[in-house]
């Protein structure tokens, strides 16, 4: 069970418990579920490639958006991931992520689940996007002679371009033949971070033994 994060802006903050428990093994692919902790709906099913690598159409392609593992793994090993997305939202006409992940090495790590000896990941990206032309909407009053009179005024904006960066930490334990802990970091195109996601192994079960 993994205890996860969510930090938005100065302000926003949750967070959340979900058990993930893999259900298949192929060649190529992991299944597995994910279901909040006390939940009583049904766990969602998923899918991922066999080191964790998450994928989604882009431009019509099944493409791999996040790769945190990269087997085998040894220190200095180094990998990327790069793709440019059209329209992938109703603000941006494109975006282009670029991401370098390198293997640091092992290190002790500390999570709720217990101390563990891990193989930390990390990544550092950039970010491009172009915003959508639009059009913003501003009233207001103005007095006259004949009393007051409400104005509407249609504002349009351009097209521009815009960027930033981003950060990530992977913890790999081969015990738990996933990562432990893992960080997330979305810089905006001013260097301020916006958005930040957390997970920590809380528990597991491997090879019928619990370890809490």
């Amino acid at each position: 069970m993994y205890r996860s994060t969510t930090e938005k802006g100065p302000t926003g903050w949750n967070q959340t418990r979900e058990e993930v428990a893999v259900t298949r093994v192929t060649a190529s692919t992991l299944f597995f579920t994910v279901k909040p902790s006390g939940s009583t709906q049904a766990p969602k099913e998923v899918f991922s490639g066999n080191d964790w690598s998450r994928a989604r159409d882009v431009n019509g392609t099944e493409t791999v958006v996040n790769r945190p593992l990269f087997f085998p793994l040894s220190p200095g090993k180094t990998w990327d991931v790069a793709y440019t997305e059209q329209n992938p939202n109703k603000n941006h006409k494109w975006e282009k992520l670029d991401t370098k992940y390198t293997v640091v090495g092992w290190e002790p790590i500390d999570v709720p689940a217990g101390k563990f000896r891990a193989l930390k990941v990390e990544s550092e990206g950039r970010w491009q996007a172009e915003l959508a032309p639009g059009q913003s909407v501003i009233q207001g009053a103005q007095a006259n002679d004949s009393g007051t009179t409400m104005i509407t005024e249609v504002q349009k904006t351009a097209s521009k371009e815009t960027s930033g960066r981003t950060y990530k930490a992977f913890w790999y334990v081969p015990e738990v033949k996933r990562w432990v802990k893992s960080v997330e970091e979305y810089y905006s195109s001013g260097g301020v971070r916006s958005e930040r996601y957390t997970q920590e192994l809380e528990s597991f079960t491997a090879a019928g033994k619990s370890r809490d």
